[in-house]
């Protein structure tokens, strides 16, 4: 008897080549599309006809409250404490795979599969994420915060290919959506404006001073909803040269700025750090960071400090590492673990602050 495997299905291109692939590999395939929210609805419509196309039967969960309350709630609030958060990398172990968990377990699947570009790999008793062969759609950084119950159930059919070619895979096998455009980053404000998303579900966000790099007020801001660290375009101040942002303090409202250069920061602090292994982020580790999805890995050094809490330090400072965005930890090509970003320490020397962090 064929084993079973329930995919993940969102009708693009990417999801439904996995179907393909798994059903020439002769597993029995099952389909199930998660509506998360009302941008949601068109994936929601292209699964069903995917799903119809591959004749694999398709079940839709709404997981439109989880989604609010998991992610959504999350996003709105990171923001208005002056971080900037990566919605997928919450969404990915507390909703979408955890859905896809439930229910290939509800459904009596052997496995579960996601068009992801990335790879799987056991060593002994523990699983390990790899990055994909496609440096350039490698999703293993989203996917750090994922359990090894989980990981141990997951097929990546993906994690071999180029974009070109699931392209063409899925042009061969007929699929009406081979040419359909990649989705965007943020798959419940299509438009991309984040401020007003948040900003019109909560409520104006802090208003403050910006602080320019000498210390003196420049002027006041829009709210500390409209602002990264890093950002330099769209400030909305003038003060005859370009500036960055490097730091947002929630409590004031202010939002301080630096000249060019000293947006860079030599080590971070970390929260909520997990790995699959927690005995590869020992002292003085040597590894390879990722500061954010589309970075360049970069070495680095862990260390703890007194109080537990885990820092990585650069051996080249790095670019406005951003407060709520993760760092995740690379070795030999392996997901080795990652955590939060916290503060980051500016290369002049100011101070960063922490919290608790567990690994």
């Amino acid at each position: 008897m064929a084993e079973r495997v329930l995919v993940a299905m969102s009708g693009g291109v990417d999801s439904s080549a996995c179907v393909s692939l798994l059903q020439k590999q002769g597993y029995e395939v099952g389909g199930v599309v998660f509506d998360m929210s009302p941008a949601h609805h068109q994936a929601v419509e292209d699964a069903r006809l995917a799903a119809d196309f591959f004749g694999v039967p398709l079940t839709v969960c709404n997981l439109r409250e989880r989604f609010s309350r998991e992610v959504i709630d999350y996003f709105c609030q990171s923001y208005l404490s002056g971080e900037t958060p990566n919605p997928c990398v919450r969404c990915n172990p507390t909703v979408k795979f955890a859905a896809l968990y439930e229910e290939m377990q509800r459904g009596g699947y052997d496995w579960m599969a996601t068009g992801h570009y990335a790879g799987i790999v056991r060593r002994g008793d523990t699983y390990y994420f790899t990055q994909a062969q496609s440096a350039q759609r490698d999703q293993s950084y989203m996917l750090y915060r994922l359990p090894q119950e989980i990981m141990a159930r997951l097929l990546l059919p993906l994690a071999g290919m180029e974009k070109p070619q699931v392209r063409q895979l899925a042009r061969e096998a007929g699929l009406p959506t081979f040419d359909k455009p990649d989705s965007q980053e943020n798959c419940f404000i299509p438009d991309g404006d984040y401020p007003a998303y948040v900003e019109g579900r909560c409520g104006p966000s802090r208003r403050g001073q910006f602080i320019a790099p000498d210390g003196s007020p420049a002027g006041p801001h829009r709210g500390i909803a409209h602002y990264t660290v890093g950002q330099r375009k769209g400030l909305g101040i003038a003060l005859g040269r370009p500036v960055f942002v490097r730091a947002i303090d929630p409590a004031s409202g202010d939002v301080l700025l630096c000249d060019a250069g000293e947006e860079y920061a030599a080590e971070i602090r970390l929260r909520e750090v997990c790995a699959p292994d927690p005995a590869q982020l020992a002292e003085g580790a040597q590894v390879l960071v990722k500061i954010r999805s589309v970075a360049k890995p970069c070495p680095a050094t862990l260390h703890f400090l007194p109080g537990g809490e885990l820092t990585a330090r650069f051996a080249a400072p790095q670019r406005a590492p951003a407060p709520g965005q993760s760092a995740v930890f690379y070795r030999d090509g392996l997901v080795i673990g990652g955590g939060i970003i916290d503060r980051p320490r500016p290369e002049n020397g100011g101070a960063a602050g922490g919290s608790q962090t567990t690994a």
